[in-house]
C-alpha cells in the first residue's frame, strides 16, 4: 500500500484495513507499561517524560506491542506540549525536537520489529516479504485538559475561558510538528468535548495537514462524551472534516462500546476504532485508577467480536491494557476472520 500524500484522504484507511486482512489492531496502555518497566512517571508531563530520561523505554514498549501484532503503535506524544516541556525549562526549540523525536522512536522501533522479522524468516527459510506486517505510525495528540494534568480529559469542563480560538492556539504549533516528522496519521485521542473537536478539524484545514487523521472520543455513560456532549454531535463534527479518515472512542470502559459503536455508525461511513480502557476508574485527585470490576485481558477481548459485529473495524486497549491484551485481540479477530 502507498502511504504517501498523493493518496485519496478518504481511501487511506478502508485501503489500509484490507491490507490488514479485514479489521486492524492497535496497541494498547503505553503509561503502565512504562512503569513496569521501571519508569518514574509522577511528573506533570507523564509518559512524555521518558522521551527526555527514558526514551529507550519507549522504543521497549513499542516492541512489546509490535510483537504482540499491532499494526499501528502511537507515538509517546499525548501528553507531549511545547507549553508543557518550556514549564519544565526547555527552549522551544528543544521542545520541538522532543515532538519530533516521539515519532522518530516510533519509526525506530517499526524498522528494529521489520529486522528481527526478516531474520526470522531468512533462519527459517520463509517468504522475507511474509514478514512485513503492514504498520502504521500514529502520532498521538492528547487535549488540552491532557496538558493541565488536572484530570479535566475526563470531564471535558474547561470553563468559559476557553474558547475555540484558544484551544486552536495551543494546539497549532504541536500538530504542525507532528504533521511533518514521519508519522502516517495523526491521533487525536481521549477528546472530552465538541469544542475540542471543532478545534482540530478547524487546523487540520487552515493549516493544510497532509497526512490523515483520526478522531478518538472518550466516555463515561455510553451516550455522551465525558463533557455531556452528545456522541452524535461530536462524531458529525469528525465526519464532516475531508483530513479525518476513522472516528471512534478510546479510554471508555467496555461496557459502553457496543453502543457507542452503534451511535457513531448512523452518523459516518468512515471506519470506527475502539480501543477502551480496562474498566478501571481514573481517580484524578490522587493520581491513580481504582479497581471496579475491570474487564482485563481474556474477559475484556470477550467483547471484541461483538464490536466488529456491530460495525468496527479497529481494535485496540488504552489505559492499564497491557501487550497480553493486544495479542489476546489479535488472536480473537485473527479466529474469527
Amino acid at each position: 500500500m502507498d502511504l504517501g500524500c498523493a493518496e485519496e484522504t478518504s481511501s487511506f484507511m478502508p485501503g489500509f484495513i484490507r491490507e490488514c486482512g479485514g479489521y486492524v489492531v492497535i496497541d494498547g496502555g503505553f503509561a503502565t507499561e512504562l512503569e513496569r518497566h521501571g519508569a518514574d512517571l509522577n511528573d506533570p508531563l507523564w509518559s512524555a517524560k521518558c522521551l527526555i530520561d527514558s526514551p529507550h523505554l519507549v522504543r521497549r514498549v513499542h516492541l512489546d506491542y509490535l510483537d504482540a501484532g499491532a499494526n499501528i503503535i502511537l507515538t509517546a506524544s499525548y501528553q507531549a506540549t511545547i507549553q508543557g516541556f518550556e514549564a519544565k525549562g526547555f527552549s522551544r526549540e528543544a521542545a520541538e525536537a522532543l515532538l519530533r523525536k516521539s515519532v522518530e522512536i516510533a519509526c525506530e522501533a517499526r524498522e528494529m520489529y521489520y529486522d528481527q522479522c526478516a531474520k526470522e524468516s531468512w533462519d527459517l527459510m520463509e517468504n522475507v516479504k511474509n514478514s512485513r506486517r503492514p504498520i502504521l505510525v500514529g502520532a498521538s495528540v492528547g487535549s488540552y485538559g491532557a496538558y493541565l494534568a488536572d484530570g479535566s480529559e475526563y470531564s471535558g469542563i474547561y470553563g468559559d475561558t476557553i474558547t475555540l480560538e484558544t484551544l486552536k492556539d495551543f494546539h497549532r504549533r504541536r500538530v504542525q510538528i507532528l504533521a511533518n516528522s514521519g508519522a502516517d496519521l495523526i491521533a487525536f485521542e481521549t477528546i472530552p468535548n465538541k469544542l475540542e473537536a471543532k478545534a482540530y478539524a478547524a487546523l487540520l484545514e487552515e493549516e493544510g495537514i497532509e497526512i490523515p487523521a483520526w478522531f478518538s472520543f472518550n466516555s463515561k455513560d455510553g451516550i455522551n462524551v465525558v463533557s455531556g456532549d452528545p456522541i452524535a454531535e461530536c462524531a458529525s463534527i469528525a465526519d464532516s472534516c475531508k483530513k479525518v479518515v476513522a472516528v471512534g472512542v478510546n479510554c471508555t470502559p467496555p461496557r459502553f462500546i457496543h453502543g457507542l459503536v452503534a451511535s457513531v455508525r448512523k452518523i459516518t461511513s468512515k471506519p470506527v476504532l475502539v480501543y477502551p480502557n480496562s474498566g478501571e476508574m481514573y481517580d484524578a485527585q490522587n493520581k491513580q485508577w481504582v479497581e471496579s470490576g475491570g474487564d482485563i485481558d481474556e474477559d475484556f477481548v470477550a467483547y471484541i467480536v461483538k464490536w466488529q459485529e456491530a460495525g468496527a473495524s479497529l481494535f485496540g486497549g488504552c489505559c492499564r491494557t497491557t501487550p497480553k491484551t493486544i495479542r489476546a485481540i489479535s488472536q480473537a479477530l485473527s479466529d474469527k476472520n
